[in-house]
């Protein structure tokens, strides 16, 4: 028992280790080789726009991604600093100070701890889908506007504003100062990341991008911003340990910031570690995932680092370039490590409008932009939570719209729960009519598995969901949702039974939808979701969903190869 309850918190190096061979490190320095180059921009841009140094940025993804990987609950997720905490980070520099930052760092690594070994980072899983979709629009808004002055190479005394709207006014009123010269540079680097996946994936855009534009302007000494002419360069060694002072009198001013933080953290690297799944099929530990994080958050303070969390990008890019274990993450990091030992000296001439053209795609990619027509599909109150988090972040302060959209999310929870109790006359009508969805008089052949779900599936349980995708390889080719019992759907229910769906989809089976009504009917045939898994997967009762089971078994096997042939779409 006790032997079974440690193996619950053992990392997933450690269980990597049972069976490591040749061919799995050959795989995991390639892999972890890519990985390191693509993040070695990133970090720099990261550390730039939150108002620290270059080499601040780096010395955090070396340490984040050395202990996150090595403590850490996913076999594939790469650490380090991420667009998310850009605002978050200049706001607390702004108000406190580094040494609040690194308090807050401090502070908000305790809290994942906390989390992760207690189960309650699981929580975080409640979060709606609008109020995440919100400030994640909004953090990607705010990190573009914060590249536009090194982008256009404006000159101007002062620094720039930290609010948004005193920000656009800032550039507006220096737009007369832009340099022809580095916007060209940044234009070239900007479509080489975007143009260069077509043509390969194997050397990132962003590398060969920040490589062209260092090399221009240090041959041809091209009068632009660069990291030398704004930082010094960066210098050549192992980062410092320093330990920062720690204030008691600054804890509760800064417990709101430290909060948000964690709660970014938590969020960010229990998505990106769920995308990692999705894409190796592993399935991480979310605890110890949120105890590394915390680990990670506690230490890179101590070298003049800034908060962490798991990277999607990143983590996806380690994945495709054939990570098998979380040796590859460490082996980015020590990647970084030797660029900072033998190749600091170059970063001098690196331009501050390629890194910013850098983050201007980080933006566009988390933005989660395609999400937004979903969101615009539902119930004008889900609308409402999106929205009016998406203008808080931007606006005021994504602590307060965090906040808001939580208590708003909270009360409409409370509103569509209190819409699930009816009360109806049941007439001989309606019992002859309710015979169809009855199950007791139905045959369930072996090749269909068949659940039911059994009221609301809101942002607050759509988790169990998840869990039966978990358990996938156990489902026959055919799985019938019942959803007659289902008295309420929300955007998250609704993804989560998109991810369903794309998960069933990805193993070569079919997922079949019936006896939806109500609210839950209305939302899902407003949403793309008939697109997704076709309309002919979506019956009126058990009894119909049963006779389109048996179609699909003795035509495709259960496989639903009928979306491949184009049949998916024809009218029920």
């Amino acid at each position: 028992m006790y032997r079974k309850h440690l193996s619950r918190w053992l990392p997933k190096s450690v269980e990597a280790l049972k069976g490591y061979n040749r061919s799995d490190f050959a795989a995991d320095l390639t892999a972890g080789f890519t990985v390191g180059l693509v993040a070695l921009p990133l970090a720099m841009a990261f550390g730039i726009s939150s108002g620290v140094t270059p080499q601040a940025g780096i010395y955090t993804a070396v340490i984040a991604g050395f202990l996150i990987s090595a403590l850490g609950g996913s076999r594939t997720q790469i650490g380090g600093p991420t667009g998310a905490f850009v605002v978050v980070i200049a706001a607390i520099i702004t108000k406190h100070g580094l040494s609040g930052l690194l308090m807050v760092t401090m502070m908000a690594g305790a809290i994942l701890i906390f989390l992760g070994a207690t189960g309650l980072g699981n929580a975080v899983k409640f979060i709606p889908r609008p109020v995440i979709i919100g400030f994640t629009n909004g953090i990607a808004v705010l990190i573009a506007s914060t590249q536009i002055k090194d982008f256009l190479g404006l000159k101007s005394a002062g620094s720039v504003p930290s609010e948004f709207i005193e920000r656009m006014r800032y550039i507006g009123e220096h737009i007369a100062t832009t340099d022809p010269t580095t916007v060209l540079l940044a234009l070239m680097s900007l479509m080489t990341i975007i143009i260069m996946p077509r043509f390969t994936r194997r050397i990132p855009g962003s590398i060969l991008a920040l490589i062209g534009a260092t090399v221009c302007v240090g041959i041809f000494n091209i009068p632009v911003e660069t990291i030398g002419s704004k930082f010094g360069g960066i210098p050549t060694g192992f980062p410092q340990l320093s330990v920062p002072e720690f204030r008691h009198d600054l804890i509760i001013p800064l417990l709101p910031s430290a909060l948000t933080v964690a709660l970014l953290a938590a969020i960010e690297s229990l998505l990106s570690a769920v995308v990692a799944d999705s894409m190796s099929g592993d399935r991480h530990n979310s605890n110890v995932e949120l105890v590394a994080q915390g680990v990670a958050n506690l230490t890179v303070p101590l070298f003049g680092g800034i908060p962490v969390t798991g990277a999607i990008a990143r983590t996806a890019t380690n994945i495709r370039s054939g990570a098998r274990t979380p040796f590859s993450g460490i082996i980015h990091a020590l990647t970084l490590l030797c660029i900072i030992l033998f190749a600091a000296p170059l970063a001098r001439f690196i331009p501050l409008g390629t890194l910013a053209a850098v983050l201007f795609v980080v933006a566009y990619n988390m933005g989660e932009w395609r999400e937004i027509p979903m969101i615009l599909r539902l119930d004008r109150k889900d609308i409402a939570v999106w929205l009016i988090t998406f203008a808080l972040t931007v606006i005021a302060d994504l602590t307060i719209a965090v906040e808001v959209g939580m208590v708003l999310a909270a009360l409409l929870y409370i509103y569509q729960v209190s819409r699930t109790t009816v009360v109806e006359l049941l007439t001989p009508e309606a019992i002859e009519k309710a015979k169809a969805h009855i199950v007791q008089d139905q045959h369930i052949p072996y090749y269909v598995s068949m659940f039911h779900i059994q009221g609301p599936l809101l942002f607050g349980g759509s988790e169990k969901l998840n869990q039966l995708a978990s358990k996938i390889d156990d489902l026959q080719p055919v799985v019938i949702l019942r959803l007659r019992y289902m008295t309420a759907l929300d955007a998250t229910g609704l993804h989560a039974i998109e991810q369903f769906h794309e998960s069933l989809h990805a193993s070569g089976r079919t997922l079949i939808l019936c006896g939806t009504r109500g609210q839950p009917k209305r939302l899902i045939y407003t949403s793309t979701l008939p697109r997704i898994i076709g309309t002919r997967n979506i019956r009126p009762n058990i009894s119909s969903a049963l006779k389109r089971a048996q179609d699909v078994h003795e035509r495709f096997g259960g496989v639903g190869e009928e979306a491949a042939l184009g049949l998916a779409q024809a009218p029920v």
